[in-house]
């Protein structure tokens, strides 16, 4: 499998932002790419930053959402899979969900962030129910994969999960930067670390495809810090983007190669589940 990610500056027109994304995912398929991954809520700016309800008309249903469709022929024309994160709208209900569609153009299913975060800036609870599908995982041509969203990525449970579901990668679209209320914090490298364990830990690739640029809205300005990057089975990154600049990364991996490695360290054969009870609780108390 070839894993592509890209990385671009969003407008707010959702036209610009397919244009982009489409030449970007055809330098990334002219490359090898046979899966690429684009970045979160790509279709506009992120509205997130404020809480302002005019922005709830973004949202679409997925039948007739303007993005997917179009990724759906670029998907069929290219034969690549390709993740699409998008503003969804389901009769009263909001998410920011992702549609995983084949390289034949089908839509294989519909996750749902399940980890919606709210803090200056990343305002997100006012806009996103939390997600009801669970952790998915989907079986394509060039491998299954595992996606989260974002502030999922944090979590070494949604990671694990996706794992022992069968995820043979896992890929994290993302709209991360600055923090409005801590100039001086700089969370990038906090940020590929995590992940880049989520990697190691379970012995395969992961992807993160973040913003980059300055984005105004409703009087307020973020700016997001790309680095968007490929790690490989050991966490080390294969393939590294620039914080400022639009750019086409792109890694290849031996499926066989790395299955037959996962089972010979014995990580998944080891597991103590019986032991784990604790994760599922609140405050690490014991269950009533």
């Amino acid at each position: 499998m070839t894993l592509g990610v890209v990385q671009f500056a969003c407008t707010d027109d959702l036209a610009e932002n397919l244009a982009t994304a489409s030449r970007l995912i055809r330098l990334a398929a002219v490359q090898g790419a046979n899966i690429v991954s684009v970045q979160e809520l790509f279709e506009g700016l992120y509205f997130c930053q404020t809480q302002d309800p005019v922005h709830f008309a973004r949202a679409h249903p997925l039948a007739n959402h303007p993005l997917i469709a179009p990724m759906q022929a670029l998907a069929r024309e290219l034969g690549v899979v390709l993740p699409v994160s998008f503003f969804e709208k389901k009769n009263q209900a909001f998410y920011n969900s992702l549609a995983m569609i084949d390289d034949t153009g089908k839509i294989l299913g519909v996750y749902r962030k399940s980890h919606i975060p709210d803090g200056p800036g990343y305002s997100e609870k006012f806009y996103f129910r939390p997600g009801d599908t669970g952790f998915k995982v989907w079986q394509t041509r060039f491998g299954t994969i595992g996606v989260g969203i974002c502030w999922d990525q944090w979590f070494p449970e949604a990671a694990r999960a996706m794992a022992l579901m069968g995820a043979e990668m896992i890929l994290y679209p993302t709209a991360i930067g600055s923090e409005p209320a801590r100039p001086d914090l700089d969370t990038m490298e906090h940020w590929r670390m995590v992940m880049r364990g989520h990697a190691a830990a379970n012995m395969m690739p992961v992807a993160a495809a973040n913003r980059i640029g300055s984005e105004t809205i409703g009087g307020m300005s973020q700016s997001y810090y790309g680095s968007s990057f490929i790690a490989g089975p050991n966490g080390m990154l294969a393939a590294s983007a620039s914080r400022n600049e639009e750019e086409v990364l792109i890694a290849s991996f031996d499926r066989q190669s790395l299955a037959d490695n996962r089972a010979a360290w014995g990580m998944f054969r080891d597991r103590r589940p019986e032991l784990y009870g604790v994760l599922a609780t609140a405050d690490g108390g014991e269950k009533s």
